[in-house]
């Protein structure tokens, strides 16, 4: 049975997809970042208000996945604070100068995450050898591997990702990026039992109050008055399809 991870960027989004059916939660910050680490105070509340699985990334910063001294410290520091919580996983990518993983910290971090599944991000779609990378994670005894198949998109990277999900002796493979309920299916079809998305709809604000030609953000266009939050019907019909899919098996 496929299992369907909803990315959600705050704890009333957790609990919507909860709600719906899905089966864990990537909790992340900042989503115009493509997810940071939580705030102290949403970590601890998604532990006293969300039931599922919650599995917080950590992630210091948007951009690249190659850190310095001081954020890798700050990773360290996240990941313990998240394990104190009591989360049962943790979402995690760091490689080295020349686009490989970063062996040397990685090792650092894992016994940080005992017993705690690692679930590494999508760094992995900015990597230089994925099948490479795969054997790394497998001896580091990672969980699960979240990527597009190193394209824009998961549809894209259908080819990769089944060959991923073919070869592998450890790490679940989960596909994600651009994983929607019009495509689920093809995912399905392809034999990858797990499913990331964001199931999103744009929300309009309640407030009634509009100040005009002030942004918080550096792109004067960006609209304060909506914001994207869980489709808890989305989640809802995702789920509805993988539980009457019929997956084919990858040989």
């Amino acid at each position: 049975m496929q299992k369907l991870e909803v990315c959600c960027y705050g704890v009333d989004c957790a609990r919507v997809a909860e709600q719906a059916g899905a089966d864990r939660i990537e909790l992340c910050a900042s989503p115009a970042e493509g997810g940071l680490t939580p705030s102290a105070g949403t970590l601890m509340a998604a532990r006293e208000h969300v039931s599922i699985p919650v599995h917080p990334i950590v992630r210091p910063r948007s951009g690249d996945f190659c850190y310095s001294v001081t954020e890798f410290e700050q990773i360290k520091s996240d990941i313990a604070f998240v394990r104190e919580l009591g989360f049962p996983g943790v979402v995690v990518g760091l490689l080295d100068l020349d686009g490989h993983i970063d062996l040397p910290r990685m090792l650092q971090l894992m016994p940080l995450c005992a017993g705690m599944e690692v679930t590494f991000h999508r760094a992995f779609d900015l990597c230089h050898s994925p099948l490479m990378a795969l054997e790394q994670l497998t001896d580091l005894g990672v969980a699960r591997i979240l990527t597009s198949g190193q394209q824009q998109s998961a549809e894209s990277g259908l080819p990769l990702l089944r060959e991923l999900t073919r070869i592998t002796r450890g790490p679940k493979i989960m596909a994600g990026a651009g994983v929607r309920l019009s495509n689920i299916q093809k995912f399905i079809d392809a034999g990858i039992t797990e499913l990331h998305s964001s199931a999103s709809q744009r929300i309009s604000s309640p407030m009634r109050y509009r100040k005009a030609g002030v942004s918080m953000c550096s792109e004067a266009e960006n609209d304060e008055f909506s914001r994207s939050v869980v489709d808890g019907d989305v989640v809802e019909a995702m789920k509805s399809v993988i539980t009457l899919g019929s997956p084919i098996r990858v040989a």
